[in-house]
């Protein structure tokens, strides 16, 4: 947590006084003594693989071709090549079985 100080604005860094925590701030004399632990978490929604891809729409109009399918072993798969990295780094081609019962994803 990042926070300024009520007098000049500049950041508050934590010290440690015989008092015990405080924030204090570097360029003028005000201080603000912590009475009690304060923490947050928060924790980002991951994104799942379909919304990372462009959804199942993206899938729509893509080409086969003769990749067996890992989980059950479908001799055909859907495929699409997509920037990930940098413009030097090969592209990477993501698959969707071509089993529609099975519908698995993965990645070359």
């Amino acid at each position: 947590m990042l926070l300024f100080c009520r007098s000049c604005g500049n950041t508050l860094s934590i010290d440690e006084d015989t008092s015990g925590m405080q924030f204090s701030c570097k360029s003028c004399p005000y201080v603000f003594n912590i009475k009690k632990k304060l923490s947050t978490r928060i924790y980002p929604k991951l994104k799942e693989v379909e919304e990372v891809l462009g959804g199942a729409a993206a899938w729509d109009n893509v080409d086969s071709t003769d990749e067996p399918c890992p989980k059950c072993y479908h001799p055909r798969a859907f495929y699409m090549q997509i920037q990930t990295r940098s413009a030097d780094e090969p592209a990477t081609i993501f698959y969707r079985c071509c089993n529609f019962q099975c519908s698995h994803n993965w990645r070359d």
